[in-house]
């Protein structure tokens, strides 16, 4: 049995770690972490895109359960190699997540930024964190697969969203990319829908394979994807209670 939580399908067990508190009162929009000025890149990019935004929890790191504890992250595979390969390349990076913890009571402002430091330890500085907060049923713009995210994370790096590829996990990320006007790439996981990665128009096995793809390294298809990442025509993952109908999926 798996849920929602953060911005992708998760287990059922939330870590005890986690205390249910009272949930704030939350802003209509995304929080934003940025440094004081956008971040320059050291020379101009050599090609399009001017930025890369990259969904969390599945994607960057290993997606635990509304997790505001910085012990528990661990990155994905190829994490490191991608980010530097983006930043290689000239453009801009940044997150884009989903953490309806927050709207539970399960998480803090505070607990989120303890683990944006933490994988900043472990991956170097981003542009710029766009956080939506809010629950799936408060009618947000920000949530994915609303574009608010993506948009807010284009505004605040000074790029255009056609300039921009988002690389996610699940359905809801090349969701709000699309919304947004950005360019999608879906590096498929054993929470992905199958449904999700055949709607994909790009996907790439792992994360740096999708990285060199939205620079124009490689080509994508089906036929890229190793037997692992080829997913059966029907999930045996039963919907989360975070994932919106009509696919794609958000926490």
């Amino acid at each position: 049995m798996c849920l929602r939580s953060g911005s992708r399908a998760t287990r059922a067990v939330v870590p005890i770690t986690t205390v249910p508190h009272k949930a704030p009162a939350l802003p209509e929009g995304p929080w934003l972490f940025a440094p004081g000025e956008p971040p320059r890149p050291p020379r101009a990019p050599s090609g399009p895109p001017r930025a890369v935004l990259f969904d969390r929890d599945g994607t960057l790191v290993e997606d635990v359960p509304y997790n505001g504890d910085p012990a528990l992250v661990r990155l994905m595979p190829h994490a490191r190699e991608a980010l530097a390969a983006v930043r290689a390349h000239g453009a801009a990076v940044g997150v884009v997540s989903n953490q309806s913890g927050v709207a539970r009571g399960l998480l803090t402002r505070g607990q989120v930024e303890a683990v944006r430091r933490r994988v900043e330890e472990l991956l170097g500085p981003f542009g710029v964190w766009a956080v939506c907060p809010h629950g799936p049923g408060d009618g947000c713009g920000c949530r994915k697969p609303a574009p608010g995210l993506v948009l807010a994370a284009c505004a605040r790096l000074g790029v255009m969203p056609e300039e921009t590829v988002v690389i996610g996990d699940i359905g809801a990320d090349l969701d709000a990319a699309r919304a947004a006007g950005a360019r999608g790439v879906l590096v498929p996981t054993p929470v992905t829908r199958s449904e999700e990665a055949g709607a994909a128009p790009e996907r790439a096995a792992d994360l740096l394979a999708a990285v060199r793809l939205a620079l124009g390294h490689r080509a994508s298809g089906p036929d890229r994807l190793p037997p692992e990442n080829r997913l059966p025509a029907e999930s045996s993952l039963p919907p989360g209670e975070d994932r919106p109908s009509g696919g794609g999926g958000a926490a």
